[in-house]
């Protein structure tokens, strides 16, 4: 026979269990975990990623220089005790890599590690929370494959301009438009970009937005829905490695 005692405790235990599991579901609860497991970005750039950052122990392909740049950028300016790497990236544009927010003396280069592409990697990702990285061509997929591995342990965010297997995201610039120039004259004062991501899991829903990339600060900021002819080639790609 069951006595209202035991009901009364039955009832407890429902109330308790679901008052768990709406404490584990809600938004305020979701928020704090994605703090954990994702590195910040810098503003304009949070509405295009997955939980509004950049995944712990992910790889992401970035095909334009500002781009990665300024991708890398928002844990550089997060944390002013946080160090970036950027390895086999011997034209990486200091210059701009400084406009977008990265402390130039928490930059750690290695421009030709050669054939020690994967030991220096593998040494950085546990000192650096995002490491800059072009694998020389040719580079096994085992080795690739471990340093993936090794990345998921260490919660390292790597950035790579070039294909990399596995990668779980993928940023790129659609088209582009510079401002600035005249009749053969004047100086170059930003880039109006189309950025669009794509990648696997929850990211397979693809996502754009317009930036300014970078803006007359040299930063990244919105741009107001004006809209770039689709299909115009984006021709400032070199300026943003000077």
């Amino acid at each position: 026979m069951t006595t209202p005692a035991a009901v009364d405790r039955r009832a407890a235990d429902r109330r308790e269990r679901l008052a768990g599991l709406l404490e584990a579901t809600s938004p305020a609860t979701r928020a704090r975990e994605a703090e954990v497991t994702v590195l910040p970005v810098l503003g304009p750039l949070a509405g295009l990623l997955p939980h509004g950052g950049l995944a712990k122990g992910t790889i992401t392909e970035v095909t334009d220089t500002s781009l990665l740049l300024a991708l890398a950028a928002g844990p550089a300016t997060a944390d002013p005790h946080a160090w970036t790497a950027a390895v086999g990236l011997p034209d990486l544009g200091l210059a701009a890599a400084a406009g977008y927010g990265i402390d130039l003396r928490r930059l750690l280069v290695a421009d030709h590690p050669g054939e020690h592409f994967a030991e220096v990697v593998t040494a950085l990702a546990g000192a650096c929370p995002v490491v800059l990285a072009a694998a020389p061509v040719g580079m096994p997929p085992r080795t690739l494959d471990r340093l993936a591995a090794h990345l998921r342990r260490t919660g390292t965010v790597l950035l790579t301009p070039g294909p990399w297997p596995g990668a779980q995201l993928r940023l790129q610039v659609t088209a582009g438009r510079w401002s600035g120039l005249g009749d053969g004259w004047g100086q170059l004062t930003g880039r109006r970009a189309r950025v669009s991501v794509t990648g696997r899991g929850s990211a397979v829903r693809a996502r754009t937005a317009e930036l300014w990339l970078p803006d007359a600060t040299g930063s990244v900021a919105p741009a107001v829905s004006e809209g770039i002819a689709r299909g115009e080639e984006d021709t400032g790609a070199a300026v943003a490695m000077a």
